[in-house]
């Protein structure tokens, strides 16, 4: 699947992408890390048009881990590509129906900070974290329809 059709995926999917070469041993550590640049997974938290009059192409962001210490986030790993990115990009998963994403802020420049399981789970998760103005959207079974409508499914 191109990046292209990531723009068109809901906020909130399980993204992979590959460049479709072969994983090395685990012994070639150097080599092991610079293939998983190229070869993971994360979840799609930001999609943004063509910018700049078009000189810019459009882009999404994916947050790819967590690093912790101490049981504080520590280090946030987000990657953003671009939507003419040569690399392969698969939907893993959807956001399940009823799920209530939780963005930072309104507006086209909002990201998913968090994808809870309902409305429930995302206010008692706001509670402990500080967000001023976050914004809570819900996903519905008319979303996920017009996925496999416009053949989008995974």
């Amino acid at each position: 699947m191109s990046a292209h059709l990531i723009l068109q995926a809901p906020t909130g999917s399980l993204v992979a992408w590959t460049d479709d070469t072969p994983r090395p041993p685990e012994r070639h550590r150097r080599k092991l890390s610079q293939w998983q640049t190229s070869n993971s997974r994360g979840r799609l938290i930001r999609k943004q048009g063509e910018r700049a009059g078009g000189s810019l192409p459009a882009s999404f962001t994916l947050h790819e881990a967590d690093y912790e210490s101490g049981g504080v986030i520590a280090i946030r790993v987000h990657r953003t590509f671009s939507a003419d990115s040569r690399l392969r990009f698969t939907v893993l998963e959807r956001p399940a129906i009823g799920a209530v994403r939780v963005f930072d802020r309104p507006g086209e420049e909002a990201e998913l900070v968090y994808l809870a399981s309902d409305r429930a789970d995302a206010e008692e998760w706001l509670t402990r974290h500080g967000y001023a103005n976050p914004v809570l959207d819900e996903v519905t079974a008319d979303e996920i329809a017009a996925d496999h409508v416009d053949g989008r499914a995974a």
